[in-house]
């Protein structure tokens, strides 16, 4: 029996608590639409994301047989991955797609890089999972709240200025580096509880005209004590030192490898490198944060400003009639392509020379690939294999996100 080299995915949702809840949540309503599988949504449980690549926590399937997508990309590597990624990646799907739906702010974070990773994985392999980096974009669905990235450093130090925050920068310098940056960061997470607590209350009468371009901070902090309660550091590092940002539908962000971050609201489609390796230290249980020196000796200083995080869409020249975008993060694992189509219109997308993975994120239609035609209806998952180009047509209207080596 040949092999197929295009077919339909399950995927597999979580349950993480920065969820949303029940049908609320994009992630699970996208789950729930794939036919012929066991998932239904319970109105009392949050639906945090839902992931369809071959890594092992949280796995996509092949629809008609349920076999785990790393099991047959595995019996059938030259067809279904190719020899770029058999020679370059492992002989693994090289990236890792995701649909986030976020009602609070996920944990304080970053992703260590390949060297910090490798060491981790060895000493502590049921923490960190894999040897890999993992740098990652995010393409919103809907308005999507995010810090990421650091402020810039003169935006950074006159808020240090003001009393309540002048402890944790004790040399007042008047000229900031990204090493005074790492400083105050490392000392405001490994603040006692009840430090925190009184900064927080004191940062919250502080008057707006004080705060200049900052006085966001007074409407944020609220909430974020709200979810997280007033004695999480994480909120501290995030509204004095983080950019807050906020994008519409089709607006994307890259995040490299040690960028902090920490993700607050919106439906987000996301796709990393192949790792699920994470360094937390804010926005989550005092227990479940990781060692705030070396979070602080970790973090790089490459984005301090919207335009070092945006990633900007360009044509692709995958699709032949226009229809389609490209997201092209500056890393080696994967493209991000996105074609939207309106009533009557089509799509070509030229063959790659690695793995496809897409999914429908809204709409409906129909494909046509590897001599076969398949229906497409949203949440609908597919891989598409090395060599194989397709065709998508719609009657009323598509939108299609696609990962590509």
């Amino acid at each position: 029996m040949s092999q197929e080299r295009v077919f339909q995915l399950s995927g597999t949702c979580n349950n993480y608590p920065w969820g949303k809840k029940g049908k609320q949540s994009l992630a699970a309503q996208l789950c729930a639409k794939t036919p012929g599988t066991d998932f239904h949504i319970d109105d009392d449980k949050f639906y945090s994301e839902m992931w369809f690549g071959d890594y092992p926590d949280f796995p996509a399937r092949k629809l008609d047989t349920g076999e785990p997508l790393a099991d047959v990309l595995q019996q059938n590597k030259e067809q279904l991955l190719g020899k770029k990624v058999i020679e370059n990646f492992d002989s693994q799907l090289p990236y890792l797609p995701k649909i986030l739906s976020i009602a609070k702010a996920l944990p304080l974070q970053l992703h260590p890089n390949k060297e910090l990773a490798a060491k981790l994985h060895k000493k502590d392999p049921e923490n960190f999972t894999d040897p890999n980096h993992k740098p990652e974009i995010a393409v919103a669905l809907s308005k999507f709240e995010v810090f990421a990235g650091f402020k810039p450093l003169d935006k950074i130090a006159p808020v240090f200025r003001l009393k309540p925050l002048q402890q944790f920068n004790p040399e007042q310098s008047d000229k900031w580096t990204d090493e005074t940056l790492r400083n105050v960061t490392r000392t405001l997470l490994k603040s006692d509880l009840e430090t925190v607590k009184k900064v927080q209350t004191e940062l919250s009468k502080i008057p707006r005209d004080q705060l200049g371009d900052a006085a966001y901070i007074l409407d944020l902090l609220p909430r974020l004590q709200d979810q997280y309660g007033p004695e999480d550091a994480g909120s501290l590092v995030a509204l004095l030192c983080m950019n807050f940002l906020v994008f519409k539908a089709g607006d994307a962000i890259y995040i490299p490898a040690d960028g902090i971050h920490a993700y607050l609201a919106g439906d987000i489609v996301e796709c990393m490198a192949r790792s699920n390796n994470v360094l937390n230290v804010g926005f989550c249980p005092p227990g479940d944060r990781n060692n705030a020196d070396m979070f602080a000796d970790t973090l790089t200083f490459k984005a301090h400003s919207r335009d070092d995080v945006y990633l900007p869409s360009q044509k692709s020249d995958k699709g032949k009639n226009g229809k389609t975008v490209v997201y092209k993060p500056p890393m080696s694992e994967f493209d991000m392509l996105k074609t939207d189509l309106g009533a009557g219109q089509s799509e070509e997308i030229k063959a790659s020379d690695g793995p496809g993975v897409m999914i429908v994120t809204s709409g409906s239609g129909s494909m046509h690939a590897d001599g076969k035609d398949f229906q497409l209806k949203e949440g609908f998952i597919f891989f598409v294999a090395p060599g194989v180009p397709v065709k998508w047509e719609s009657q009323d209207g598509v939108q299609i996100h696609m990962a590509v080596v």
